[in-house]
């Protein structure tokens, strides 16, 4: 199957059809995705009532991967993330941001894999995502 025969769910989806088939140019990719958004797995606390959250502290899922780097792992839609988090207990909850707030509060050094592990996937080193960071709009004060 090439990445033209997929059926995209959402905008990020089809930005990296398009990049994986060449119908895009690598900062063009990079300047669309840092706009759209993405679902981070995030570790759930165990409460009594449902729903609720004792830590103001969201825990995303971090592995590390073959050559010792961090890297936070996302996917392009809560769908996507199911068979990968079921080999992570407690991360059973996510949140859906922008790519640019996650840029914003990303530790140094740390990668980024998109949907790991499926065909309609990215992995960006931490030399990429710091180059997705300097994209980045200056924030209003």
């Amino acid at each position: 199957m090439t990445f033209s025969e997929y059926a995209p769910r959402n905008e990020v989806e089809r930005l990296l059809i398009a990049m994986n088939d060449g119908g895009i140019e690598p900062e063009n990719f990079a300047r669309e995705l840092i706009a759209q958004q993405i679902f981070i797995p995030i570790k759930d606390e165990k409460h009594q009532i449902a729903g609720f959250q004792l830590s103001t502290k969201a825990q995303p899922l971090v592995i590390e991967d073959e050559e010792g780097n961090r890297v936070l792992i996302a996917f392009t839609a809560p769908e996507r993330a199911r068979d990968f988090i079921a080999e992570f207990p407690g991360h059973g909850g996510g949140l859906l941001t922008e790519v640019s707030w996650i840029l914003r509060r990303i530790g140094a050094d740390m990668g980024l894999s998109i949907n790991p592990g499926q065909e309609l996937g990215f992995d960006f080193d931490p030399d990429m995502v710091a180059m997705l960071a300097s994209l980045l709009p200056e924030e209003a004060v």
